[in-house]
């Protein structure tokens, strides 16, 4: 029986090469210091589209990326990988790339419809675990506050090495990260819809002309 129908998730080892990983790695930390350098000496301001922000409400204050165009490159080139271990014909929403900070977590939290089949995928840094529950119940009462049901299920462990990916179904498993030990982790989540879903055709590229164009 195909694992991803089963759990709603599965993890895929070597998923890119260390080399791309390493790559991706090195050019978004690069984008991330440029675009620093940008708004100091005003070439940019934080509402200039494509250059990514240090104001997401998830992860405040870490630098994070809408549509990144290398990025969105990326998911398309895991398309194919995507489609033969989930056994669904998927349709390309958006990306998220982030280059996590010391002390930073991701809430317990479900995703949108975009985000219907997603991935999070390892570009480099230190190591950092994903927890995921399977159960699929709701047990978030507060995001913000972090405010959960007693007895929530603590979730499955999920350790990543640089070129791996967590693939799982957003919209349905609850997912975290507690808080950060390392120094700097950069993930990028890359989001498909079921093309035979609800929400396939109606948020192509989610909703934008085009893949690799901001928000």
């Amino acid at each position: 029986m195909n694992l991803f129908k089963q759990h709603k998730y599965l993890i895929i080892r070597n998923a890119i090469s260390n080399e791309l990983a390493n790559f991706a790695f090195n050019y978004f930390l690069m984008k991330r210091d440029a675009t620093q350098w940008m708004r100091k000496n005003n070439y940019v301001s934080e509402y200039t589209p494509g250059f990514g922000t240090w104001k997401d409400e998830q992860v405040p204050n870490t630098y994070s990326i809408y549509g990144d165009t290398f990025m969105e490159t990326l998911m398309m080139k895991v398309l194919p990988i995507m489609e033969k271990h989930t056994e669904l014909k998927l349709l390309p929403t958006y990306t998220y790339t982030r280059a996590y900070k010391k002390g930073d977590k991701l809430r317990r939290h479900k995703d949108r419809p975009s985000c219907q089949i997603s991935t999070t995928l390892n570009l480099g840094g230190n190591d950092w675990p994903i927890y995921i529950d399977p159960t699929g119940t709701d047990n978030v009462i507060d995001e913000a506050k972090e405010i959960h049901k007693p007895n929530a299920p603590k979730g499955n462990r999920v350790d990543l090495k640089v070129g791996d990916m967590l693939v799982y179904r957003g919209c349905e498993l609850e997912h975290w990260r507690e808080a950060f030990e390392g120094n700097v982790c950069v993930q990028t989540f890359l989001h498909y819809n079921d093309a035979d879903g609800k929400f396939g055709k109606e948020n192509i590229f989610d909703k934008r002309p085009m893949l690799g164009i901001p928000k």
